[in-house]
């Protein structure tokens, strides 16, 4: 691809994302829809497709009438809202260029936040993403089984989920109307580099989406995957496989493969029954310089795994123990309760996991620099995710009034160890990252999704 067909193909002369501070609230993106709405009544449509477990509408978004049928979903993850950006941007784009949609020549649907129930307890940190300790006080995740994304009906081997939840049902609604040739669950990471997932290998597709992040000074992942069973297509670019796979490669570990607490499918999955390409373009928060080094270290790669499994191992070992003593303590079923019983065991499972990779022949080579802080980054990140929600779910009882004076001495020795935690994961190499601003995240996001629309456009009939 010259430089000249990549530029066409990376945005479509499509302004950067605006240089802004910080994300949108769920509230906040709802009203700047609407003004668009309201600006361009002959474009853009809405209809309710749910309503969430609190009671909040659910919509989907329509603009244009092209030949292709486009989905986004934003918000699938709550605690992932770069997407917000990236709609608002891509409607803006959208609505006020004839000439992009001609060439585009779609059916544009979005689904603007699909946990919006979620997202707000994620907002206290939203003015300020590149605060550590904002970031992780007010972090929020659910529980598996209360994900949108991953809640689809699955059946295999020993694991069974059918327990959709209504803000699945919509996305499945959604998913059902638009038969899309094209979807797009909008996701990000927390720190690193870019990297993407993708539903089928294309390679010309994978050139534009290799050159976006430099572009905007987003470096590419080199470091460790989110898990070592995905198949790498290209630098930085994963086939996003199956459940099943996962569930065969846990399996071949000798790990559970369906834990209490498991989930579902993904909506990628689901929406394979109408041949559509899916891609996920995660984007992260946080860059590392490191992310994209893979110069040789010292180190061999089994020994760091043992190592920080054994640290994640002690880490869950302890965060389960806590959860245990506070249990009978507990009065409220909040979502950070829920999510404490699903996550704080992952943390150990986590570890397990490393350990079981450590006796691995392949993994008996130097780590990559990129390794050798990807690695401690994923234990800082996990233990003070989940750490900072089982806080949340012990302040929660402070705040109600019900916390007996047993399980305020508890809440006292987790916030020790949490502000250790925050600690040394500053002083860590692989604490040493630096917020990258809103506008350039969604600005490769954005672009990810364009290059996919065109890729669509020229190879579906």
């Amino acid at each position: 691809m010259s430089e000249t067909v990549a530029e066409e193909t990376l945005l479509f002369g499509v302004e950067p994302v605006p240089a802004m501070t910080g994300y949108p609230t769920v509230d906040q993106l709802k009203d700047r829809l609407e003004s668009l709405r309201a600006e361009h009544p002959e474009l853009i449509t809405a209809e309710r497709i749910g309503t969430t477990r609190l009671g909040e509408p659910l919509w989907l978004y329509t603009l244009g009438e092209g030949r292709l049928s486009g989905l986004l979903a934003g918000g699938v993850h709550p605690n992932e809202p770069i997407g917000s950006v990236t709609i608002l941007h891509l409607v803006q784009q959208l609505a006020s260029s004839a000439d992009l949609r001609a060439r585009l020549d779609t059916t544009w649907r979005i689904i603007p936040c699909a946990d919006p129930d979620g997202m707000r307890l994620n907002e206290g940190w939203f003015q300020d993403p590149g605060d550590a300790e904002t970031y992780f006080r007010h972090f929020y995740r659910p529980a598996g089984d209360e994900q949108v994304e991953w809640t689809f009906p699955l059946s295999y081997k020993r694991a069974h989920f059918d327990a959709m939840l209504p803000e699945t049902q919509a996305l499945q609604r959604a998913i059902d109307l638009a038969r899309p040739d094209f979807y797009v669950p909008l996701h990000n990471a927390e720190s690193g580099g870019a990297y993407y997932y993708l539903s089928e290998p294309m390679p010309e597709l994978c050139s534009a989406l290799q050159q976006l992040p430099e572009r905007f000074g987003v470096p590419l992942h080199r470091g460790e995957p989110e898990a070592a069973h995905f198949t790498e297509l290209a630098p930085g670019i994963f086939d996003m496989g199956t459940v099943e796979e996962i569930y065969d490669w846990l399996e071949g570990l000798g790990l559970d493969p369906a834990p209490p607490g498991s989930a579902g499918d993904a909506s990628t999955s689901y929406a394979r029954r109408y041949g559509t390409l899916s891609m996920i373009a995660e984007l992260p928060l946080q860059r590392h310089p490191d992310a994209d080094d893979l110069s040789l270290s010292e180190h061999r790669y089994a020994d760091l795994l043992e190592q920080e499994g054994a640290q994640l191992i002690a880490d869950g070992e302890r965060l389960l123990a806590m959860l245990a003593q506070a249990e009978p303590e507990l009065s409220l079923e909040t979502p950070m309760l829920r999510a404490s019983r699903c996550f704080l065991p992952m943390v150990r499972r986590s570890g397990e996991s490393h350990r079981a990779r450590a006796g691995q022949e392949e993994n008996s080579r130097s780590a990559t620099v990129s390794e050798l802080t990807g690695l401690p980054g994923v234990r800082h990140m996990l233990r003070l995710r989940f750490g900072g929600i089982f806080l949340r779910a012990l302040e929660a009882e402070f705040s109600a009034g019900t916390a007996s004076a047993s399980l305020r001495r508890l809440a006292d020795e987790m916030e020790g160890l949490f502000a250790q935690w925050l600690r040394e994961a500053a002083a860590c190499p692989s604490g040493q990252t630096q917020a990258i601003p809103a506008h350039d995240v969604a600005s490769v996001q954005c672009g990810a999704v364009l290059a996919l629309a065109d890729y669509a456009g020229r190879h579906r009939g």
